[in-house]
């Protein structure tokens, strides 16, 4: 078998046909397992939809601010340089327009109010996350730089043929002028776009650096050890903010090794150093069982169980603005 997307030697974390998470549980289900989890379903009913009020951001901000579109899209926007993370305009995730998880909160930014782009972290190729009809949009009207973990950009190549990207493996700098810079980082979860590709593009987080400020976005990610985020802390140094996800949890035996509870995220703030934190990554597609109000209640109770004051960890809703 050949790996589609990338083409290297053997790594610590790449076996030479797959990425893998070094030292922690494994992601793979399988079909019995996938079967178990579907068949037994005890999935919260969702509301259909959830009013957002659209909100227009600055186009130019000196600052630390970051705006929650909803999801994982959020729009960060410091010392003059404006970024998105994972940015999902589209109805649905999914590989088609007519299937697939529905959101069920509207982008809490118009596209057609987006200022101008100047770059676009991908943390990985999940539908979710790696939405090609956004990127083919922000493409056509920004051509920003879409800086990416190593084998993302042959997707993106194959459907944006000029795209401007950056890949690179975890731990990777890449140079985003005015004296900013982006980290990929090591995050704990997989890749797949087609059933027959399952960790064949890598999987990663971001660490921001800016002279407004720093700011670390997860992507999707277990916590497992907690090794990879006590390494990003002691190598990349405190940041101002964290975006960390804090949803699509259940059931924790299937989805444990892949994405962490509001509990585990407390703690990933705590071991990268995080001054403040935002959970992203629940509230706008239903793709796991919880209840779609439970990550905001579990992370409240969580902060206190740590002595933690609530603001310094809000549950992002689509609108919520953060100032670093």
């Amino acid at each position: 078998m050949r790996n589609p997307y990338w083409q290297g030697p053997a790594t610590s974390n790449f076996d030479g046909l797959r990425f893998f998470n070094p030292g922690e549980p494994e992601t793979d289900r399988s079909l019995r397992q996938l079967l178990r989890w579907q068949w037994g379903r005890k999935a919260a009913k969702w509301p259909r939809q959830v009013p957002v009020a659209p909100v227009m951001p600055a186009r130019y901000v000196d600052g630390l601010r970051v705006t929650v579109v909803g999801h994982v899209t959020t729009l960060i926007q410091a010392a003059g340089l404006n970024v998105l993370t994972d940015p999902v305009w589209s109805d649905r995730a999914s590989p088609v327009r007519f299937a697939g998880p529905r959101r069920v909160t509207a982008p809490a930014i118009r596209f057609h109010d987006l200022p101008k782009i100047d770059a676009v972290l991908l943390s990985h190729n999940h539908y979710d996350h790696l939405d090609v009809a956004t990127l083919k949009r922000l493409h056509r009207r920004d051509a920003p730089l879409m800086v990416t973990p190593l084998g993302n950009d042959t997707i993106l190549r194959k459907h944006i043929p000029d795209v401007r990207t950056a890949a690179g493996d975890w731990w990777s700098r890449f140079d985003l002028g005015g004296q900013a810079e982006v980290h990929i980082v090591p995050a704990n979860h997989w890749s797949s776009r087609t059933g027959r590709d399952r960790r064949m593009a890598l999987w990663g987080g971001f660490v921001l650096r800016t002279p407004a400020g720093s700011v670390y976005f997860a992507g999707d990610t277990g916590y497992g050890t907690g090794a990879a985020f006590r390494a990003i802390g002691e190598r990349l140094g405190a940041c101002d903010l964290a975006l960390i996800p804090i949803g699509a949890y259940d059931p924790r035996w299937f989805m444990s090794a892949q994405h962490c509870d509001p509990e585990e995220a407390v703690r990933i703030m705590l071991d990268v150093g995080a001054k403040k934190a935002v959970g992203i990554h629940w509230g706008t597609f239903s793709l796991t069982d919880e209840a779609r109000e439970e990550p905001p209640q579990r992370l409240h109770t969580a902060l206190a169980a740590h002595g933690i004051a609530p603001a310094r960890f809000e549950a992002g809703h689509p609108g919520t603005v953060v100032e670093g």
